[in-house]
């Protein structure tokens, strides 16, 4: 669905991706993973066609994307930080958007504006809403047009338990499905009913692409934050380097 070959890229001194090769399928929930700066939001980005890449290319449905966009309807994207014109009512956002996708109603997921309750808000101006409720639309806008790609970035932050179940229940269903779901999280415990591989990012590099049962294996972990944790701190169950763990195979 998503192939990645030899991409870079540098922001002045700093090396944001570092010569990163992976391939992404259907039916994969990918919890991007790494400390700040580590390049996952980059790669993202580059994904999206938001950021260019020094060198390298990505495929989508492998065709070469170079500068194109048309392929962005496929994927719905759910940003760490929405932001939308102040004056404009949630429901003047979502008429908008479906005018411009040309979308009838019977086609579109309604899921997330029904469990979240938004329709009663479409009154609402943008520049009134909590962040939490901005993060609500921005979840409703993701999944609006059914696509086949996924694309969250940390997307359970700023929402209360409740919203953030809702939101975790309808990711499994979509996985249900066979999307190819990307996640960013910095709350691992979100990630561990979800995740089906691991990709692990540090300082623009990815360090390895995982299916969860492989990295819990081979951390004697079965959480996520645990397994990440100890391979951070260079051990393995019983203390020792755990570099045989980053240089396995899947």
């Amino acid at each position: 669905m998503i192939r990645i070959e030899n991409i870079n890229k540098r922001f002045k001194k700093l090396k944001a991706l570092d010569n990163i090769s992976v391939s992404f399928e259907n039916g994969q929930v990918i919890s991007l993973i790494g400390p700040n700066g580590s390049g996952k939001t980059t790669l993202i980005k580059s994904i999206l066609g938001m950021v260019k890449p020094d060198s390298g290319k990505i495929f989508f449905k492998d065709e070469y994307i170079d500068g194109g966009f048309a392929y962005r309807k496929d994927i719905g994207y759910m940003p760490q930080i929405g932001r939308y014109p102040d004056n404009m009512k949630i429901g003047q956002l979502f008429s908008m958007l479906k005018n411009i996708r040309n979308e009838m109603d019977e086609n579109l997921d309604n899921d997330l504006i029904k469990e979240f309750d938004l329709y009663s808000m479409f009154e609402k101006s943008m520049r009134t809403l909590s962040g939490g409720t901005r993060q609500k639309v921005s979840a409703a806008i993701a999944f609006l047009f059914n696509p086949p790609v996924l694309i969250l970035d940390e997307p359970t932050a700023g929402l209360d338990p409740l919203s953030s179940e809702i939101l975790k229940e309808k990711i499994l269903r979509e996985k249900e499905k066979g999307k190819l779901i990307l996640i960013t999280s910095h709350i691992l415990s979100d990630l561990d009913e979800l995740t089906t591989h691991v990709m692990y990012l540090q300082e623009g590099k990815m360090q390895f692409l995982k299916n969860i049962e492989t990295l819990r294996e081979d951390t004697g972990e079965i959480k996520l934050g645990k397994a990440i944790a100890r391979i951070m701190k260079g051990e393995d169950p019983t203390g020792n380097f755990i570099s045989e763990v980053l240089n396995k195979k899947n």
